[in-house]
């Protein structure tokens, strides 16, 4: 609680203070990027160590197929790759899952580094729980030696009931926490941000490209924080 209220009063004085201007998200200067299935890879900077790509989805209408986004097989040479499922419902049947795992081993087997799995569903604060089970399923399914990786939304840690949050500690080695909405930086993300302080798992930060960002005070010191996660958009950045 009291790292909490501490990173709530950084918050605040980094909000009240006019000198600082937000500056725009560069991705050549960060070591993380998402990269849609959109985006072509030229758009990955030189200094990329970690790459989260989208390689499929699960469909509302179709819980029992997975839509491949990337048929290919990525190359990753010199950096760590995520493969991440877009999901729009979490009653999978069982090929999905099938499906999942299949490709993450033709991944590996192509010689990548795979740090593991990543959902990107947008659940709502207060269905944090029926998440939190679905997670846990997946999480058994999952070979030991891959990590879990969700998207979360900034209201989690301020509005999340703390059992549901719990279960996910338990379960996710980490958790992207997007800050953005289409193309821009969600307006007053500061105070969420202060209140990541009672998340109780790691955390990354994700940032549109060219979105406004102002570090908010005492974030590089919290023991959770693991660095940035920048989501390309459409146009390759000048190099």
């Amino acid at each position: 609680m009291r790292r909490f209220w501490a990173a709530l009063l950084g918050a605040a004085l980094v909000a009240g203070c006019g000198s600082r201007e937000p500056e725009r998200v560069d991705p050549a200067d960060h070591d993380a990027v998402f990269l849609w299935a959109g985006v072509p890879s030229s758009a990955v900077p030189k200094r990329a160590r970690t790459v989260y790509l989208l390689a499929g989805e699960v469909r509302a209408d179709d819980p029992g197929r997975l839509v491949s986004l990337r048929p290919g097989t990525p190359k990753g040479s010199g950096m760590s790759l995520w493969y991440t499922v877009r999901v729009e419902r979490l009653d999978w049947e069982e090929g999905v899952y099938a499906r999942v795992l299949a490709d993450l081993a033709r991944w590996r087997e192509a010689g990548n580094a795979i740090e593991g799995l990543q959902i990107d569903f947008d659940a709502e604060t207060r269905g944090l729980a029926d998440y939190a089970r679905f997670l846990e399923g997946l999480r058994r399914r999952l070979p030991r030696d891959y990590d879990l990786s969700i998207t979360g939304l900034m209201d989690w840690s301020a509005q999340g009931h703390p059992a549901a949050l719990a279960r996910l500690a338990g379960t996710v080695d980490e958790v992207v926490i997007q800050t953005y909405q289409g193309r821009k930086t969600i307006p007053g993300y500061e105070a969420y941000m202060a209140s990541l302080a009672q998340l109780p798992l790691p955390y990354r930060v994700g940032l549109v490209e060219n979105g406004e960002w102002r570090p908010p005070a005492g974030l590089a010191r919290d023991p959770e924080f693991r660095g940035y996660v920048v989501f390309l958009l459409t146009r390759p950045q000048a190099r």
